[in-house]
């Protein structure tokens, strides 16, 4: 790692790049932004919006759930929540008259409500309230390791589960009669999201990182003219708002994930200016 350190320090002309928070904070940008980048287009596509807000949602849970059970890291228990949380939410929705928007909603206030009692007992809520908009800067080696690993494993299952997910989330009678099973796809990617989620929800927070999901697909979607371009401009747009908040909060001290949400949605709001050169996806 230090001759990463050393590289940065050589090749980026910035007088931040000297502290090793700055470069840790980097480093899990370019990890984490193309993920991102890649997760949202499908979410877009398939109007998960709210589900992936809910899911950010549940963390408060998943941290609650932890500290009951006295663990030093809650991490563990967020994870678990999450992907109980998504498969559930996917179960009800299949099983239930009421409108999608609606049971997500139910489940995203709940989730949290339950979340905000438990740790709220005794006034002690005030040492979770970095949960909320998150700090990259604290991010170690340890968990920049931990988002290769995911980084890795997301690019294997898109490679293979893309085309499916992709059909299923267009036409789901067309995607069952091509033999494809649509609930095990919905709820691989949900545990996907949720996965991508709670690791990054630290240094995101939790009120925003459902926005550094849907701002820079929302953006791509307005001026790609196919699926490559979609992906493309998403993970361009998802690393540009990335990089160019953490330098400009580092400037300007200001936090930096909502820094980064205010980048996305400049983004955002210029791609809605009409393009001769594409449509929406």
């Amino acid at each position: 790692m230090q001759t990463l350190y050393h590289i940065m320090e050589t090749v980026l002309p910035f007088s931040w790049v000297q502290y090793n928070f700055m470069k840790n904070a980097l480093l899990a940008i370019l990890i984490i932004t193309p993920l991102f980048g890649i997760l949202g287009t499908m979410i877009v596509n398939n109007k998960m919006a709210f589900f992936s807000d809910a899911l950010g949602h549940s963390a408060l849970t998943g941290v609650a759930i932890g500290t009951l059970f006295g663990l030093a890291d809650t991490s563990i228990a967020m994870l678990i929540f999450a992907i109980a949380f998504a498969i559930l939410l996917n179960k009800i929705k299949r099983r239930n008259t009421v409108s999608t928007d609606t049971v997500i909603s139910v489940f995203s206030s709940l989730s949290m409500s339950i979340g905000l009692v438990i740790l709220s007992r005794g006034g002690n809520f005030s040492k979770y309230t970095g949960l909320l908009v998150g700090d990259i800067l604290s991010i170690g080696l340890r968990e920049i390791l931990f988002l290769i690993v995911i980084f890795i494993s997301t690019l294997i299952f898109w490679f293979l589960c893309f085309n499916n997910i992709h059909a299923s989330g267009i036409n789901t009678s067309l995607a069952r009669s091509k033999k494809i099973n649509t609930n095990l796809m919905e709820d691989c990617f949900s545990v996907v999201i949720a996965i991508i989620v709670m690791f990054s929800i630290r240094w995101v927070g939790i009120l925003i990182i459902n926005a550094l999901l849907i701002l820079p697909a929302a953006a791509s979607r307005n001026m790609s003219s196919n699926m490559r371009e979609y992906h493309l401009f998403s993970v361009m747009i998802s690393l540009f708002s990335g990089i160019t908040g953490l330098i400009v909060s580092y400037y300007i001290g200001t936090a930096t994930g909502p820094t980064i949400v205010i980048i996305a949605s400049a983004v955002f709001f210029t791609t809605l200016t009409p393009m001769p050169f594409g449509h929406k996806t």
